[in-house]
């Protein structure tokens, strides 16, 4: 089941104009925010941030945080799985084709639930695989825009190579992964590449720097440049459905020992025993 416009239906039944600006232009923005036990996680920091990329982009928000919490909860409850990942996209709406902004338009609301994929055991013991690439993204990646090409191209370079991810270096210093907010560890601590407009904020990169904070891991956040990449004893990336996830190869050799390492067992940990709190939260 989905919802669109209004209405909740089978996604069989779901059908968008074909001069939604969303389709013609990407002229839209989205979220995708992990349900686990039919309870949304980190809601909040999802829809604070649907909210910046709706700004961005000069688009009014078409709900209150209410009425996205009431969305949200109804599309929950009308899919099976117990975990989900949740879709929300809004546009600009079906107007006349041209590049400006319509006078009047009415935004195209759409959600939709599929069946949350974290990390399987194996990926979690042993690491994935990444290579880089030169970030050749637009100049406003801060904005959670509808249109991906680039990523898309960008995460198939990786795919071709056999790997899980591609992460991004523009001007020798690392910015992000194609779909996915990256750190390294080097002699212990954890680095993480700084907040600008040449990355995404990302939901799950704000709890990492929470957690550490909270328990005394060091960190820093700075620019990050290919040769401490190169020479890290652990990388990771991170996101809402791959939560934290070790890099133990890069471009074909070995990150650190090969294996993930001490800080990444550590933060994983803390991860997994913060959302078990939130879980027990919210349903004592």
């Amino acid at each position: 089941m989905i919802y669109l416009n209004g209405e909740f239906m089978p996604i069989e039944k779901a059908f968008i104009p074909g001069l939604d600006r969303g389709f013609i232009f990407g002229d839209g923005v989205y979220e995708v925010i992990p349900v686990y036990s039919r309870l949304p996680f980190r809601l909040g920091g999802h829809l604070e941030r649907l909210q910046a990329s709706l700004d961005s982009i000069r688009l009014h928000n078409p709900h209150a945080e209410d009425k996205w919490r009431q969305l949200i909860g109804r599309l929950i409850e009308l899919n099976e799985p117990e975990d989900q990942s949740l879709y929300l996209q809004v546009t600009r709406g079906v107007a006349r084709r041209d590049h400006a902004f319509p006078a009047t338009t009415t935004p195209t609301v759409f959600l939709m639930s599929n069946p949350l994929l974290p990390p399987t055991a194996n990926q979690i013991e042993n690491g994935v695989g990444a290579i880089t690439a030169p970030d050749n993204r637009w100049l406003r990646c801060d904005v959670k825009s509808t249109a991906l090409l680039p990523n898309v191209l960008l995460r198939q370079l990786a795919i071709d190579a056999g790997c899980a991810e591609t992460l991004l270096l523009r001007d020798g210093q690392l910015t992000e992964g194609a779909a996915s907010n990256a750190f390294v560890v080097s002699n212990g601590i954890i680095l993480a590449p700084p907040k600008s407009n040449l990355m995404l904020p990302g939901i799950t990169y704000d709890l990492v720097l929470e957690l550490a904070e909270a328990n005394d891991v060091a960190y820093e956040v700075r620019n990050i440049t290919e040769t401490e990449m190169a020479k890290a004893d652990e990388i990771w990336i991170t996101s809402s459905s791959r939560e934290i996830l070790p890099i133990t190869t890069l471009n074909g050799k070995p990150v650190g020992g090969g294996r993930p390492g001490p800080v990444f067992q550590r933060m994983h940990g803390l991860y997994q025993e913060y959302k078990a709190q939130v879980m027990r939260a919210a349903t004592a």
